[in-house]
């Protein structure tokens, strides 16, 4: 089959940026990092038909951002939109971009995205940045500029909103207890085993000059509580969370090869090979709380479409916002996380940085450019709300055979929502822990201890602890233990 350089998307415009001193602003940000992807691919910036930014997660922002950016690039006649919540947007646009050029429905597009937490916290030291992310999401419902993508309600449940377990800090801990429990590992023990893939992954950041933290860590320092490493929830350090706290941005120019072969281009163009988007169900109603269906599924659909195996890939960039995040994605493609090609282009959010939503335009971004330098494919991952909204990427250095391919997967969409669990708010009588966590305070001490529980009869809920219990839950896990459950909204443990 002979493609069609008219229909053949290209990713040939790539742009980051970074502030470390001075107070910048979103729309600054990602115009900085735009800038550069014009300069990457010049005299393709005239020909841009649509501009689409990454919702900014932290960052205070208006309800034009995608119409400011445009007016600070100088771009006129464009159509503006902007995503809805999720670090799976990035490839989720990538992949929508790439369908549409395939289809001859569009020809250049721009994607762009930035947070700039730090300048927020530096001018203004009382604002919160998870307030500033509702009052974004809530700006959302009459903005000027189009909302585009999966929306953001679905990822918490009625019992999670029960027990105000709204943290993504204190969520991806309940999951990362069950792989521990799996391995027969106690909280401890799995810290450390965390600690050392995160050393290596630290090792890439320091590498990276757009790198928030960019110096190796070792294990020992990531894994052992300190005052400036505390445990915020078990098994995780402050060093394994991710760090929001940046200012960064990062762009990306999406054209047909016929455009990037007639600017020049072509010897440096990156051509996306197939792509794939699913969700998982709501935390509690998930059968396999250590797992992912919807990552498994869209990877899976997506490596068929490529006509690729995990063996032919190069690099990869997981979304990693916790460290259960990236272990979830890693078995669900069949990789281990000691692989030696390792798991991260950037360096892992932790360490990196975590620019919320746009994490993975950055991952995007910095996978293309390794391919570029040497290496034949490239797998990126973006991760939505609590481990629920998933896209996957392949991305090759020589043209698909069949052209790109956005996989259909609503078959598996409709299978992994027809096996999620019944959860209860109220219940009297004993449970089976399946997943739970002990959260800190920031002197230490036990603040709570949430868990997904199992009633014999399979359903589900969400409990919190007796707080007579909180003392004696330090270091300790409950998965597989049978605990003593009554109330309601939420029942509480004993």
């Amino acid at each position: 089959m002979s493609l069609d350089p008219h229909r053949t998307p290209v990713l040939v415009g790539l742009g980051q940026s970074v502030e470390r001193e001075g107070i910048v602003d979103v729309v600054a940000l990602a115009s900085r990092a735009a800038r550069k992807a014009f300069e990457d691919a010049p005299g393709l910036s005239r020909r841009i038909q649509r501009l689409t930014m990454v919702a900014s997660s932290f960052s205070k922002v208006g309800k034009t951002l995608a119409s400011e950016v445009a007016a600070a690039l100088g771009l006129s006649d464009v159509a503006c939109e902007i995503t809805t919540p999720g670090g799976n947007t990035p490839q989720w646009l990538m992949n929508r971009a790439c369908e549409a050029i395939a289809k001859g429905e569009l020809e250049t597009t721009l994607i762009a995205g930035a947070e700039a937490t730090r300048s927020m916290k530096l001018a203004d030291p009382d604002s919160d940045f998870l307030r500033a992310a509702l009052e974004n999401f809530e700006g959302q419902e009459g903005a000027a500029d189009p909302v585009v993508g999966a929306a953001v309600l679905g990822m918490l449940g009625e019992a999670e909103i029960d027990a105000k377990l709204f943290r993504p800090a204190e969520i991806y801990p309940i999951f990362e207890s069950v792989l521990a429990a799996r391995a027969g590992a106690s909280p401890e023990a799995w810290r450390k085993r965390i600690a050392a893939f995160y050393s290596r992954a630290s090792e890439v950041a320091a590498k990276n000059p757009y790198a928030w933290f960019p110096e190796v860590r070792s294990a020992e320092a990531i894994g052992t509580a300190s005052p400036d490493n505390r445990i915020t929830a078990e098994p995780y350090t402050k060093l394994m969370n991710s760090f929001a706290d940046v200012d960064l941005g990062a762009a990306l120019l999406v054209t047909t090869l016929e455009l990037a072969r007639e600017a020049g281009l072509a010897d440096q163009c990156v051509f996306p090979w197939a792509g794939a988007s699913n969700a998982d169900v709501v935390p509690t109603s998930r059968r396999e709380l250590g797992g992912s269906p919807g990552i498994r599924a869209a990877a899976a659909a997506t490596f068929e479409a490529a006509g690729l195996g995990i063996d032919d890939i190069d690099f990869f960039d997981l979304y990693s916002c916790f460290p259960v995040a990236v272990e979830v994605a890693a078995e669900e493609i069949g990789l281990s996380v000691d692989d030696s090609r390792g798991l991260t282009t950037t360096g892992f959010m932790s360490f990196f940085g975590g620019p919320g939503n746009n994490y993975t335009t950055h991952g995007i971004a910095t996978s293309a450019q390794r391919l570029r330098e040497g290496g034949r494919f490239a797998f990126t991952s973006g991760n939505g709300g609590l481990l629920s909204k998933h896209s996957i990427g392949l991305y090759g250095c020589e043209p698909p055979p069949s052209g790109f391919v956005h996989a259909d997967t609503s078959e598996a969409q409709a299978q992994i929502e027809a096996a999620a669990l019944e959860v209860v708010r109220e219940a009297e009588g004993q449970a089976t822990v399946v997943g739970g966590t002990v959260v800190y305070d920031r002197s230490g001490a036990v603040a709570a201890a949430p868990i997904v529980a199992a009633l014999g009869d399979g359903r589900r809920l969400l409990a919190v602890a007796d707080t007579s219990l909180l003392s004696e839950l330090a270091g300790r896990s409950l998965v597989g233990e049978t605990v003593r459950v009554s109330g309601a909204s939420p029942p509480v443990y004993t």
